[in-house]
């Protein structure tokens, strides 16, 4: 009897998450900028809303008894993820609530207009008052769940991270990467002066880059009567499973920046496309975190749109979409391009990590404390100077103002970009392994078995297990970096 209340209630939040979701959406990429304010409201209203269902306190009487029925595995399963997510939603106040999602509505949409001008001293007041409540989030969180409040904050994107195991490999990658970056640059290098770069022609009408983008979608396996693409600020997949929105952003002068967002973002589709449908009420049903979310995405743009087999295949498919030919040793230098670079969307593989890392630092500075948000540029410029060795003190835009993850009030995200890489190198091992046809049939455009792979092993799990376990049920073993570091090796080290 509580379980079916239980069961009734999650088909009823699942209609809330998904008209927030659409909502969402929407406002990121088709709402007139006039109508920011009203949205907001809505927005704010809604998550109130779903937010009150969500922690009602009579759930925490029907989860007790629910654990006292007869129930079968994937039931049980079903109410021990409730259960954690009840926990974790009732940290916070519904006026909390309500009082973020207006706050957080609002900084984004300054964001969207004030970094296109480069005007940090009007954005600075907005992000503090996002600050002040990630702390005061931060806060009630950990109170709750006896974490510090910046591992609080990671609980909710992905369940299981702390500082403490994180740190280390974070430290231990970081060390690793001030020594690669060059190496891989001087090996890259050597080959330019080899075969000197073909250069982009420049002229990528963005219609027919849509449709290029569009062809690799549906190739790799979104299903485009459950999904579409469209433009944002910030490329993005939201929606829900059953409409699944992706975006990316267009150059006319580069087609390989909006094609590999439409990979990465597709990642993301595929997961959401193919969690468990009977399932999809519950939070049993949903993805298991971000970590493992970016994995996907990262799948599927380094492991395949980043490998030499893929292009063997894809570039008729640039050729007919853009009338442009190129050979595979024409394209490879740009697709395996590494860079020093202000913009982590546009980051290579080797030197994303450390865009990852600075704000992995900063946040936890942010959200202690130890740093207030006037400090900011400073801060950011003093790390990209040490990492990468670039500057970003007259450049705020590219800098603290670059991301849409602080505006939306999302600290605690951004670790999970580069655990993410490293689950989606140790995936790709495991795959191969187990199918070392693999790199032939992406020569031939079959992802077929690549993604019957996926499907068992990760996306049809939803969350029922939690991510160390996921991973290890998939791979065969805990998290491993050194499948990380032997990938960019092969690809970016000395031949």
């Amino acid at each position: 009897m509580s379980f079916q209340k239980l069961d009734d209630l999650g088909h009823k939040l699942e209609a809330l998450e998904h008209a927030l979701s659409i909502l969402g959406a929407d406002e990121a990429t088709h709402m007139a900028v006039g109508g920011g304010e009203k949205r907001a409201e809505a927005m704010s209203a809604l998550a109130g809303m779903q937010h009150a269902r969500a922690t009602a306190p009579e759930i925490a009487d029907w989860l007790a008894a629910a654990e006292d029925e007869a129930l079968n595995e994937e039931q049980k399963a079903a109410v021990a993820e409730l259960r954690r997510q009840y926990t974790n939603l009732t940290c916070l106040p519904v006026e909390f609530v309500e009082r973020q999602t207006t706050a957080r509505m609002r900084c984004e949409q300054l964001w969207r207009d004030l970094r296109a001008k480069n005007d940090w001293a009007s954005f600075r007041p907005a992000l503090e008052g996002i600050v002040s409540l990630v702390r005061e989030e931060a806060a009630l969180r950990a109170d709750v769940l006896g974490l510090d409040p910046y591992d609080a904050l990671m609980e909710q994107y992905d369940p299981g991270n702390r500082t403490a195991d994180i740190t280390p490999v974070f430290a231990d990658l970081k060390a690793f990467l001030k020594d690669f970056v060059p190496e891989a640059l001087a090996e890259q290098e050597e080959r330019l002066a080899k075969r000197p770069l073909k250069p982009l022609s420049g002229t990528y009408a963005i219609d027919k880059q849509r449709e290029l983008g569009l062809a690799m979608m549906a190739a790799v396996g979104f299903d485009l009567t459950h999904g579409s693409l469209s433009v944002s600020h910030h490329p993005f997949c939201g929606g829900v499973p059953t409409d699944v929105r992706i975006t990316t952003r267009y150059k006319t002068t580069d087609f390989l920046s909006a094609l590999m967002g439409v990979l990465h973002e597709t990642g993301h589709a595929l997961y959401e496309q193919n969690l468990p449908k009977a399932w999809a009420h519950w939070p049993l049903g949903k993805a298991r975190g971000m970590a493992m979310h970016e994995s996907q995405s990262l799948f599927v743009e380094k492991q395949l749109g980043r490998n030499p087999a893929f292009w063997h295949w894809a570039l008729p498919v640039v050729e007919k979409q853009l009338g442009e030919t190129w050979s595979i040793d024409d394209i490879l230098p740009h697709v395996h391009r590494v860079e020093r670079g202000l913009i982590r969307v546009d980051a290579d593989e080797v030197t994303y990590p450390l865009h990852v890392i600075l704000r992995y630092e900063l946040e936890q500075d942010l959200v202690s404390g130890r740093l207030d948000v006037a400090e900011l540029p400073e801060a950011w410029d003093a790390k990209m100077r040490e990492y990468l060795g670039l500057s970003t003190i007259d450049n705020p835009a590219d800098g603290p103002m670059q991301d849409v993850h602080w505006p939306g009030a999302a600290f605690g995200y951004f670790p999970s970009y580069t655990l993410g890489a490293m689950m989606a190198a140790q995936q790709w091992a495991a795959l191969t392994k187990q199918n070392p046809a693999a790199d032939r049939d992406l020569a031939k455009g079959d992802f077929t078995a690549i993604n019957d792979w996926r499907r068992e092993k990760i996306w049809s799990q939803g969350s029922r297990w939690s991510t160390p376990d996921l991973l290890e049920r998939a791979t065969g073993e805990k998290l491993n970096a050194a499948h990380f570091t032997s990938h960019l090796k092969q690809r970016y080290g000395a031949a």
